[in-house]
């Protein structure tokens, strides 16, 4: 059977649970997918219970449980941080310690109990790993490279908030640490917060905003709240943050320098927030990319792995490979917390002897991030047959040629098709694609689909072979964590007038690609191969085949508010209730307009939570 390690992330946010069999991922999902609450932090207890069925084991059979941090060095964080700031901390200081004293100290003992309450079967020993290392480890041993300089930069963990690694063969070697409070994750979360999003998920929204603004304030963020060294590592000003003292990200020290309170979640967006958008992602990128001079430097290597939260600033890590300081870049797909839980069993399992097995085959050890769970056949029909609404069976090539020749004609389709990605982006398992020719592709999917504010631009998908035909990126990007220009053959000559500003620079069409094309003629980029995703390949292939163009629009399969789909389930309900055309689930099609009515009345936008 082979050596089987079970890793855990829980109770901040994403939790998740890994099963790795020999050093190599076997399955892997977020607890959000099973319980549909956005960024679940609970125990994974259903993610456990799938990666326990898709290995075909039982906790019994399971050698080692890999926790991805420590809960005893966390703790001293807090408490130290506490003290260092009170008495502005006392309110925060009351409401966390009950937790922490009740049972988050005691969070493996908490772990042990979570597990044996799923079965019988005696809890294996838990190894507890520290947050930075499960990053470095999820974002080297999975990685296609022999040996590579490993950057990890997020919010916090216990106490570390950047790393450099030197990874070789199945050894990390850790070189260098940025401490709490300075942190560029919480910089970036800072300006999420004070723009009127959510912090811990509306990151992704600033980054999106940011190419509508000028970076207007770049220079007293860089005078006022973080000092940069020319090697990369930098210091907070702390006088102008409010984390350390309370639950806000900021208050009178923002206000100062930006002219003016936080801007009220929901309300219309501002050229202030345009421009603060567009400031801290430049100062994030030129963080970013002098501590990769520094990580090429020190380690003599050639390539870069990444992994924490902001190596999901997908603009940043293009910037970077535009900068050509390493030869290729890999970005761990699930690069947040959630992989966490794969770094730490993938640590574990390395130091028993488990090998890189992958490396003798080529490519990565992440099976294209398609490690969730899959429904056969049988199992879709049994579910619409059970629910009693029409469809139409298909072979595989039949249902690709179908799906494009709809999407040809603008239609929008739901694909859930294999096992489900690990991690936050969908990668063609559990989508919903578009046309990326269509103009008003764009506004129709963020509006009437995704129910989501204009701005938020699509990703395309493209095939591998066709990459450099339509994008500026020399290598493959199969996670879409690659920000990259659209190629000035596909641009279009435009006369923006120059008094555009905001928002209304949208309305420009900038290539023969514009649902994909953002205001900055940039564009995320998945790249698709037959190896990696072959039903997503065939549907690409087909719409190649009758458009001349072998891109399409992806975004997740999920509505604003809401985990990504999971189950047919999911799918059948989320295609109801937007305005999707067609879904295609496995080897069967349903049509809109075939369907029974889902509902009498009343708007699907009512029960999503909006964040």
């Amino acid at each position: 059977m082979g050596k089987l390690v079970l890793g855990l992330s829980a109770y901040y946010h994403d939790s998740a649970a890994v099963l790795v069999r020999d050093g190599t991922p076997i399955a892997a999902a977020q607890e959000e997918r099973f319980t549909r609450k956005r960024h679940d932090p609970s125990f994974p207890a259903e993610a456990v219970r799938y990666c326990l069925a898709e290995g075909g084991v039982t906790l019994s059979d399971v050698d080692a449980v890999a926790y991805y941090e420590d809960p005893e060095l966390k703790f001293g964080r807090v408490l130290t941080s506490f003290a260092g700031s009170a008495p502005f901390s006392l309110e925060a200081f009351t409401r966390v310690l009950p937790e922490w004293m009740s049972w988050k100290r005691d969070t493996i003992g908490e772990v042990r109990r979570s597990l044996a309450a799923l079965g019988s079967a005696e809890v294996p020993e838990i190894s507890v790993r520290r947050h930075h290392e499960s990053h470095a480890a999820s974002a080297f041993l999975p990685s296609p490279y022999e040996s590579a300089a490993v950057l990890c930069i997020d919010g916090v963990g216990e106490w570390a908030t950047t790393t450099l690694w030197h990874g070789q063969g199945r050894e990390l070697r850790q070189v260098a640490e940025i401490r709490y409070p300075h942190s560029l994750g919480m910089l970036y979360s800072a300006f999420t917060y004070f723009c009127g999003f959510k912090v811990d998920s509306g990151e992704y929204k600033l980054m999106g905003l940011a190419p509508y603004g000028v970076p207007r304030y770049a220079d007293v963020i860089r005078q006022h709240l973080i000092d940069v060294k020319d090697d990369g590592s930098f210091r907070l000003n702390m006088r102008n943050f409010e984390f350390l003292r309370g639950r806000v990200m900021t208050g009178r020290g923002f206000e100062r320098l930006f002219g003016g309170p936080r801007r009220e979640p929901e309300s219309p967006l501002t050229e202030r927030e345009f421009d603060l958008a567009a400031s801290v992602q430049l100062v994030t990128e030129e963080v970013v990319t002098r501590l990769a001079r520094t990580a090429r430097e020190l380690t003599g290597e050639t390539n870069l792995c990444l992994a924490g939260g902001v190596a999901l600033n997908c603009v940043a890590n293009g910037k970077v490979v535009r900068e050509r300081l390493f030869d290729s870049v890999w970005v761990q797909p699930a690069a947040g917390d959630a992989g966490g839980a794969l770094g730490a069993a993938l640590m574990v399992a390395t130091e028993s002897g488990a090998p890189r097995a992958h490396l003798a085959e080529g490519g990565d050890g992440m099976s294209s991030a398609l490690l969730g769970p899959a429904f056969d056949d049988e199992e879709i029909a049994r579910f619409l047959d059970d629910l009693g609404v029409p469809y139409t069976r298909l072979a595989e090539d039949a249902i690709a040629k179908h799906v494009a020749e709809e999407l040809a004609t603008g239609k929008i389709v739901g694909w859930f098709q294999g096992r489900m990605e690990f991690g936050p982006r969908a990668l063609g398992a559990r989508s919903i694609i578009g046309d990326p020719r269509d103009v008003d592709m764009q506004s129709t999917m963020n509006l009437k689909i995704k129910f989501r504010e204009s701005f938020r631009p699509f990703a395309p998908s493209v095939l591998a072979e066709d990459v450099e035909e339509y994008f500026d990126l020399a290598q493959e990007s199969p996670y879409m964590l690659i920000v990259a220009p659209v190629a000035g053959r596909q641009r279009r000559e435009v006369s923006e007038s120059a008094t555009a500003t905001g928002l209304d620079r949208l309305k420009v069409h900038r290539s023969t690609i514009p649902a994909v094309t953002h205001v900055d003629h940039s564009a995320r980029v998945q790249t698709v191969t037959a190896r990696s995703n072959p039903a997503y390949h065939r549907l690409l292939t087909s719409f190649k085949q009758i458009t001349g163009c072998p891109v399409l629009v992806n975004t997740s399969f999920n509505v604003r508010g809401e985990p990504i789909v999971a189950t047919p389930h999911d799918a059948y309900q989320c295609f109801m209730r937007t305005n999707i055309d067609l879904l295609a689930m496995g080897n069967f099609l349903l049509h809109k307009a075939d369907q029974p009515a889902w509902r009498e009345q009343g708007d699907w936008r009512d029960e999503i939570a909006l964040d």
